[in-house]
């Protein structure tokens, strides 16, 4: 017997009559069973349908999200290789502005051992016939 609610209240229990043992029912042969109905063929079609169509859609579902977290795997992938590619830019970028320093242009010039002119640089003519001048120090 089932209960809900306060047990401080709870119903006293019935004795239960013990059951009676009769006899065993008889086993009746299978002809005089009665037989169990069979569900027509337009039923059974739209069974089949409706299982069909709910595989189909299922299907459907799986395939586009599968295409979608290959999309979002392949947006992450693009998106780490543009990061990736501006932190080299930036490198490089502080790269050209540390060699275009003045004083680094000097430092390496006088490592390679060129020496700073100061008097009249070297002039090159505009004639074909003339060579090259340069004024020595």
């Amino acid at each position: 017997m089932a209960y809900y609610g306060n047990l401080a209240i709870r119903e006293e229990r019935k004795p239960e009559l013990p059951q009676q043992k009769g006899p065993a029912p008889s086993r009746q042969s299978p002809s005089q069973q009665p037989r169990r109905r069979q569900l027509p063929v337009g039923e059974k079609l739209l069974y089949l349908f409706t299982v069909a169509l709910f595989v189909a859609v299922t299907g459907l579902v799986i395939y586009r999200s599968a295409g979608l977290y290959e999309m979002n795997r392949e947006i992450q992938k693009t998106t780490n290789e543009y990061q990736q590619a501006t932190s080299q830019t930036r490198e490089l970028q502080r790269e050209v502005d540390r060699l275009m320093d003045p004083a680094e242009i000097a430092k390496k010039a006088q490592k390679l051992g060129l020496q700073k002119l100061d008097q009249q640089p070297i002039t090159l003519s505009a004639d074909k016939d003339q060579a090259a001048s340069q004024t020595k120090p």
